[in-house]
């Protein structure tokens, strides 16, 4: 979840379309997609029994992966399973864990490669579940999410790396826009995004200065239109949200061609460009973008 930056949706409206297609096309340029390439590929993908995860589930599928999925609910998981085996997945397999116990973390990597033989595609999505309001005041809940949503990315990450590095393989981090510019009523979730963006983010530069065939993929998302999220900013926000399947697909995408960083929807990217040229009117975008009623 992230919040709208409607000063900056306010005045691309009037700018010519032109200018506007012609500056995404120089900004977003990288490396071409070839959804061929990931027939056959090993995937793991995390938080995959609804939502996001659950829609990256189906396009690895759709595109021939070997996949293993993995969320807390093993009921649903075979059910995704199953649809995925239905689409063209060359193997679907699922594994339930509990992120927050970190021994889970280390047996999904373990079980992944053991069942697909390597790995090829560490896709890290999942998050804990948190309040959304002001902060209470309640430091034991962001303990316990720091190790859902940041430490256990960092020992699956730590735990796939020799597979990765022999199969010239990627990581791909499921980030948010509140990891980049933080925002109120999602204090603990915010500062898990941040922890994920301040890690990958040097990773990617250790893994380049050491020749690594590893990449890294962080995603920076704005509103999804997940039922999570949905519910959570109900009278919070009053905001477009975007298609979880398409944001899916830009994160397949984006892994798949070895992107260091790819932003959705279109807001995020301009929010980040302009988040430290004018902090006064930034700050008043995001505050004015809720509604709060002591």
């Amino acid at each position: 979840m992230a919040p709208p930056v409607r000063i900056f949706s306010h005045f691309l409206t009037h700018v010519s379309d032109n200018i506007i297609v012609a500056f995404i096309a120089v900004q977003w340029s990288g490396p071409s997609f070839n959804p061929e390439s990931l027939k056959g590929a090993r995937v793991l993908v995390t938080g995959a029994s609804t939502g996001i995860g659950e829609q990256l589930a189906y396009h690895y599928a759709r595109l021939g992966a070997q996949l293993v999925i993995t969320a807390r609910r093993e009921n649903v998981l075979a059910q995704v399973v199953k649809k995925c085996l239905e689409m063209g997945a060359q193997k679907a397999l699922f594994i339930a864990a509990d992120m927050a116990n970190p021994t889970d973390s280390e047996r999904v990597v373990h079980y992944t490669i053991d069942q697909l033989g390597g790995l090829d595609f560490l896709v890290l999505n999942h998050i804990g579940p948190s309040p959304y309001g002001m902060w209470d005041g309640d430091v034991e809940h962001i303990q316990w999410l720091l190790q859902v949503n940041f430490l256990s990315y960092v020992q699956m990450a730590q735990k796939a790396l020799p597979t990765l590095e022999s199969n010239k393989g990627s990581i791909v981090v499921v980030s948010s826009l509140l990891g980049k510019m933080p925002g109120p009523f999602a204090l603990p979730y915010s500062a898990t995004k941040f922890a994920l963006n301040g890690f990958f983010g040097g990773l990617q530069h250790e893994l380049a200065m050491q020749r690594s065939n590893v990449s890294v993929t962080i995603c920076t998302l704005g509103l999804i239109d997940t039922d999570n999220a949905m519910e959570k900013i109900k009278g919070y926000i009053d905001m477009t949200a975007y298609p979880a399947h398409e944001a899916a697909w830009q994160i397949v995408a984006a892994g798949g061609s070895r992107q260091t960083e790819v932003f959705y929807p279109w807001y995020t990217y301009y929010a980040c460009l302009f988040r430290d040229w004018f902090p006064y009117w930034r700050d008043l975008a995001i505050r004015n973008s809720y509604t709060y009623n002591p």
